[in-house]
């Protein structure tokens, strides 16, 4: 848990009447994205990802995103980072954040482990003289340095989550946002990132993690929210949250 604080919790993350949409397209080929082109919205559905989310996410603070498949908990996690812009509604951060969220998200295959290092850290707002000074601890964390200069496109899953992980966390975030990339790796590593996020926490820093870990969230986390078709239908103590979502799954 987070070391309590006697300052009055200021919000990092403020998301005020939040909704995505996604438009999904019926048509199966080309051709018939052509054909329907002129003619009436039927060859369309709107999918409502998330409904009018309103969340406060205080600094500090460890907050589990839970849910079913399809609850839209990884949307939320994406419109939070910034990766996707809400449809309606307003988001406002504070701080740097850092995002682990698709496997090989911000990767680009045909460039090097030591490419895709400085890219990276480029992309999250370091300075190349500061990514080479993180560039030895990145690649220690990682434990891939024998494949540091192979393209990435031939890396495992879990290589790429390992060296994600390890540019995420020297970025010096004030808040991590972590989906549930960090179970495609081996169980020694993902115990080491868990006592990585477990150092963020003492040194005070928010983490967002989803993840369908019931476990991690009642044991790591301050706070759950849980999501059902897009809405939140719980706000609160982790344990009280986990069985919330078993009352939903019921």
């Amino acid at each position: 848990m987070s070391p309590a604080s006697s300052t009055p919790a200021v919000p990092v993350v403020t998301m005020t009447d939040v909704s995505k949409r996604f438009v999904i397209r019926k048509e199966k080929s080309l051709k018939e994205r052509i054909v329907n082109l002129a003619r009436s919205n039927k060859h369309k559905d709107d999918f409502w990802a998330l409904r009018g989310i309103s969340l406060d996410i205080e600094a500090g603070t460890t907050v589990g995103l839970i849910g079913a498949n399809g609850s839209g908990k990884s949307t939320l996690l994406k419109v939070i980072g910034g990766i996707l812009q809400p449809s309606t509604g307003e988001v406002r951060r504070r701080g740097q954040l850092a995002a682990l969220l698709e496997l090989g998200a911000g990767f680009h295959p045909d460039l090097t482990g030591r490419e895709n290092v400085f890219l990276n850290g480029s992309i999250l707002g370091l300075t190349q003289q500061q990514i080479a000074g993180f560039f030895d601890s990145i690649v220690d964390f990682s434990e891939i340095g024998e494949f540091i200069d192979t393209q990435v496109k031939f890396y495992s899953s879990g290589m790429y989550v390992r060296l994600a992980f390890a540019i995420a966390i020297h970025v010096d975030p004030d808040v991590l946002l972590v989906d549930e990339v960090l179970a495609v790796g081996d169980e020694p590593f993902q115990r080491k990132c868990l006592d990585k996020i477990a150092q963020f926490q003492r040194e005070g820093r928010t983490i967002v993690i989803v993840t369908h870990d019931l476990g991690t969230v009642e044991n790591m986390c301050d706070r759950a929210v849980v999501l059902s078709h897009g809405q939140v239908i719980f706000d609160g103590d982790p344990v009280e949250g986990v069985a919330a979502l078993r009352r939903d799954f019921a």
